[in-house]
C-alpha cells in the first residue's frame, strides 16, 4: 500500500495512518512514548497490569493544544467510568458530558434573556423613533430626501389605502418595488394596516414568481407600472402607486395612524429560499422575532451608526432586513442605492462617503477591495456586517489592513431565526483563525450543539447546530411536513418552546465560542444564497434534452461556482445548445441558481445506496465550454483586453469576441468584477447594466470605445520640444536612485506582460 499510494516518504510520520492505539497487558509488555516529537498526529497508550488501567496520549503541538488534550482524556476517564458502572447500557446511552459541562453548554452559554418593548411589531418602534426625530434624515433616494415625520405621514396614508382594498391580520402583500422612497413607505404601510410582506424580485423569472404569489396565497401586490406589467395575472388586486387614480386616493387617506392591533406572534414578512423537493418554501418570521433582531442590533451597533445604511440588495435577499430597519430604529436614514445594486453601492461609496452599517456576504469583500481605492475602503463603514456564509480569516484581516477604524462583524443566522442569531467581532490588530468564529448568541437566542439524540456534544466536538429563543420562525406556509421536520420541541425549554434544526455543522471552540464547519447535507451556499440543488437538478431535468442531473458547488469564497452535471438524453448528440438550455432555465430559477459551468457525462456516479457521489464527480476544466457559436478571435485592442479580463474573470482558456459573459458562466457579481478591471485599464466609467445588455466582447468592446475618454474628439498632439521638459515623479526617483548607486540593476524586473 505504501509503494502504491505514498509518493513522497517522510521518516517523522506514518504514511497512511495519523491516530493510534496501543494496548498492552502483563504479558505483551508496556510502551512509553519516546522523546522527540510525535509520529502520529494521535495515539492512546494503555497498559493493563491486572490491578488496573493506566494510560497516556501522545499529540502533535502543531494540530493540538495542552488544553483541548486534558479535556479529551478527562472525558474518556468519565466515560470509562461510566461503562464500568453499567456494563449492560447502550453506547447510545452513555454520558458524554458531567453535570458542570452540561450546565456550561445548556445554560451560560445560553444566559440572553432580555426584556423586549412592549410593542406588537417594529413599525411601533419606528413610529416612536419618528416623534423624537421627526424632522431627522429617514430615506435617502435619487432626487428624492423624505424626513421621519413625512414618513410616518406617507406610510400611514397608505395603510389606510390598504385597509379599504382588504388588507387585514396576516394578510399576505406581495411588494414589487424598485429601491426607492415608496418601498419604505410600503413596507411600513403593509405592516400598519395589520399585513405581512411578501418580497417579490422584479428580476426573478416569471414562473416562480407565479409560483410564489400563489404558495402564499397573496392577495394584494403593491407596484408601479414597470414592475406589476411583468408579474402574471391571477385572482389578486394590483395597486399601482404611480396610477394617477390610486395615488389620489392614497393622498386623501387620513395621515394619522390607523390604529390597527398588531400581535407579536403574527407573521412580520415571508420569505422564500431554495427548497430540496424542487419547489422554494415560504418561511413565516414573526413580529415578535424581527422586534428581538433589530432592537438588539440598535443597541449592538447604534452609537456609532451616525449615516444609517445602504439599501443594496434584492428584498428577496433577508440581508436587507438589516440595512432598512436598523438606521430606522435608530433614527438615521436608509440609503437607497439604485439599480446596480452591489456596484451601485461601490459607486454611493465612492461618491458620498461611508455609511454606518454595511451589510455585505462574505463574497463581496474581495470584490470591494477591488473597486474601491484604500482610502475609500477605510470610511466606507463603522460597522461592516458580514453574512450569508463562512467568513475568511485572511479577507478580514486585509479589510481591517485598510480600514482600522472599522469594526467587522461576523452575523451567522438562517432565514428561519431571523437574519442574525449570534456574532463574532474582529477589530484591527485582533488575530483571527483562517474561519472567523461565528460567535456567542444574541439575545433571546440559545445555540445548542447536538449529536443525532439531540444531546449536547462536548466542547471541540462537531455536531448539529439548533437555534432556539424568540427569533424562530413560525414554520413553512403550507408545509406541515417539512416545518414539523425542522422545528422540534425544545427539550431545554420547560415553557414549550421549539429548536430550528439548521442543518449546519458546528462545535465550541475553548474559548467559548462557536466554529461554523460547514453542512450536515447537500445545501450549497454561494454568494450568501442558500441553494437546494435538488430545485436546480429538477429544472434541469425538465429539458427534455437532459435525462439526468447533479449539481454541486465548485471552488471557495468569491470564486465559488455552481456547476451542473448532465446526462444527455441523446447520447449521440449530446446537449448541442448550453446557450438555449441557460435560456430556458431563466425562465424558472434566479440568476444565482443557474449553474456556471455545465459538464457532459455518460451518467451519474452513484454511491452504494444508490445517492449521487459527489467525491467521483470531475471538476470542471477550464477550457471554452462548446457554445452554440463558432469561436473568433478577438481582434482590436480592446477587444482583446476584455477577452482576457473576461478570461482570467471566468477561469477558462480563452473568450472569442461573440461569446456571450453569461452562456461562459458569468453571473452579477463577476459583472462586477469585469467592470471594475475594465475602469482601472482603460479609466472608462462603463455601468455593469452594460454588460446586460451588451454581453459580448464584440458588443462591449463598442461600448467601451464609445464611453473612453476623449472619443469623438481631436487627437493628442505632441508639445513643442525647444525646452528641457519636467521629470515625472517617477523618473525623478529613478534619476537619484541612479546617481546613488550607479549600475543597480534593482528596477530591472524580468516578467511576461500581455497587453
Amino acid at each position: 500500500l505504501v509503494d502504491e499510494l505514498v509518493t513522497e516518504r517522510d521518516r517523522s510520520r506514518s504514511p497512511l495512518f495519523q491516530v493510534l492505539f496501543d494496548y498492552f497487558t502483563a504479558e505483551t509488555g508496556s510502551d512509553e512514548a519516546g522523546p522527540g516529537g510525535a509520529k502520529f498526529d494521535l495515539r492512546l497508550v494503555v497498559t493493563d497490569d491486572g490491578d488496573g488501567l493506566s494510560a497516556l496520549l501522545e499529540f502533535s503541538t502543531a494540530l493540538f493544544d495542552r488544553v483541548t488534550i486534558e479535556r479529551m482524556s478527562g472525558l474518556l476517564v468519565d466515560l470509562l467510568g461510566e461503562v464500568s458502572s453499567a456494563p449492560e447500557r447502550e453506547l447510545s446511552g452513555l454520558r458524554l458530558l458531567t453535570p458542570g459541562q452540561r450546565r456550561w453548554l445548556v445554560e451560560e452559554c445560553n444566559d440572553t434573556a432580555v426584556v423586549l418593548p412592549a410593542v406588537g411589531g417594529v413599525h411601533e418602534v419606528i413610529a416612536a423613533r419618528s416623534r423624537s426625530v421627526p424632522a431627522a434624515v429617514a430615506v435617502e433616494a435619487p432626487g428624492e430626501v423624505l424626513s421621519f415625520a413625512g414618513l410616518e405621514e406617507r406610510a400611514n396614508r397608505l395603510a389606510h389605502y390598504l385597509r379599504q382594498v382588504g388588507v387585514g391580520p396576516e394578510t399576505v402583500v406581495g411588494l414589487c418595488l424598485p429601491h426607492g422612497v415608496d418601498l419604505v413607505v410600503a413596507l411600513l404601510a403593509v405592516w400598519k394596516a395589520g399585513g405581512c410582506y411578501l418580497p417579490l424580485d422584479p428580476e426573478y423569472p416569471a414562473e416562480r414568481l407565479a409560483y410564489l404569489l400563489s404558495d402564499s396565497r397573496t392577495t394584494i401586490v403593491v407596484g408601479v407600472a414597470e414592475t406589476l406589467d411583468e408579474l402574471p395575472a391571477g385572482p389578486r388586486r394590483f395597486v399601482r402607486l404611480d396610477d394617477v387614480t390610486v395615488s389620489a386616493a392614497v393622498a386623501q387617506a387620513p395621515a394619522t395612524d390607523p390604529g390597527v392591533r398588531v400581535l407579536p406572534d403574527q407573521v412580520a414578512y415571508v420569505i422564500y429560499t431554495s427548497g430540496s423537493t424542487g419547489r422554494p418554501k415560504g418561511v413565516q418570521v414573526t413580529h415578535r422575532g424581527l422586534v428581538n433582531y433589530l432592537v438588539w442590533a440598535a443597541e449592538a451597533y447604534g452609537a456609532e451608526v451616525p449615516r444609517g445604511a445602504a439599501l443594496h440588495s434584492s428584498l428577496s435577499f433577508d440581508l436587507t432586513v438589516t440595512s432598512v430597519f436598523v438606521p430606522l430604529v435608530l433614527g438615521t436614514a436608509v440609503v437607497a442605492v439604485p439599480a446596480g445594486g452591489f456596484d451601485g453601492l461601490a459607486g454611493a461609496v465612492r461618491a458620498g462617503g461611508g455609511f454606518g452599517l454595511a451589510k455585505v456576504t462574505p463574497a463581496h469583500l474581495p470584490l470591494l477591495r477591488e473597486q474601491l481605492p484604500a482610502e475609500h475602503r477605510a470610511r466606507m463603514a463603522r460597522w461592516l456586517v458580514v453574512g450569508g456564509e463562512a467568513l475568511s480569516g485572511a479577507e478580514t484581516t486585509a479589510w481591517l489592513a485598510d480600514a482600522p477604524d472599522t469594526v467587522v462583524v461576523n452575523e451567522y443566522g438562517p432565514t428561519e431565526t431571523v437574519v442574525g442569531c449570534s456574532i463574532y467581532t474582529v477589530a484591527a490588530g485582533q488575530s483571527v483563525p483562517a474561519v472567523v468564529p461565528i460567535g456567542r448568541p444574541i439575545a433571546n437566542t440559545r445555540l445548542f450543539v447536538l449529536d443525532r439524540f439531540l444531546r449536547p456534544v462536548p466542547v471541540g466536538v462537531a455536531g448539529e447546530l439548533f437555534i432556539g429563543g424568540v427569533g424562530v420562525a413560525r414554520g413553512y406556509g403550507n408545509r406541515p411536513e417539512l416545518t414539523a421536520e425542522r422545528f422540534l420541541p425544545d427539550p431545554f425549554d420547560g415553557d414549550g418552546g421549539r429548536l430550528y434544526r439548521s442543518g449546519d455543522l458546528a462545535r465550541w471552540n475553548n474559548d467559548g465560542q462557536l466554529e461554523y464547519l460547514g453542512r450536515a447535507d447537500d445545501q450549497i451556499k454561494i454568494r450568501g444564497f442558500r441553494i437546494e440543488p435538488g430545485e436546480v437538478q429538477a429544472a434541469l431535468m425538465a429539458h427534455p434534452a437532459v435525462s439526468a442531473a447533479a449539481v454541486v458547488g465548485h471552488g471557495s469564497g468569491a470564486e465559488r461556482r455552481l456547476v451542473g452535471y448532465l446526462v444527455p438524453a441523446d447520447a449521440g448528440a449530446g446537449i448541442a445548445d448550453l446557450g438555449q438550455l441557460r435560456t430556458f432555465l431563466s425562465g424558472r430559477l434566479p440568476e444565482h441558481m443557474i449553474p456556471a459551468v455545465f459538464v457532459e457525462l455518460a451518467q451519474i456516479p452513484l454511491t452504494g445506496n444508490g445517492k449521487v457521489d459527489r467525491a467521483a464527480l470531475p471538476a470542471p476544466d477550464n477550457s471554452r465550454p462548446e457554445l452554440a457559436g463558432r469561436y473568433t478571435p478577438p481582434d482590436s485592442p480592446t477587444e482583446r483586453l476584455l477577452a482576457g479580463i473576461w478570461a482570467e474573470v471566468l477561469g477558462v482558456e480563452r473568450v472569442g469576441v461573440h461569446d456571450s459573459f453569461f452562456e461562459l458562466g458569468g453571473h452579477s457579481l463577476l459583472a462586477t468584477q469585469v467592470m471594475s478591471r475594465i475602469r482601472g485599464a482603460l479609466d472608462v466609467e462603463v455601468p455593469v447594466a452594460a454588460l446586460f445588455d451588451t454581453p459580448t466582447v464584440a458588443a462591449l468592446a463598442a461600448a467601451v470605445d464609445a464611453a473612453a475618454p476623449g472619443a469623438g474628439t481631436s487627437p493628442i498632439v505632441p508639445v513643442d520640444r525647444d525646452r528641457p521638459l519636467a521629470l515625472s515623479f517617477g523618473q525623478q526617483r529613478l534619476w537619484f536612485l541612479h546617481r546613488l548607486e550607479p549600475g543597480s540593476v534593482e528596477y530591472n524586473v524580468p516578467v511576461f506582460v500581455r497587453f
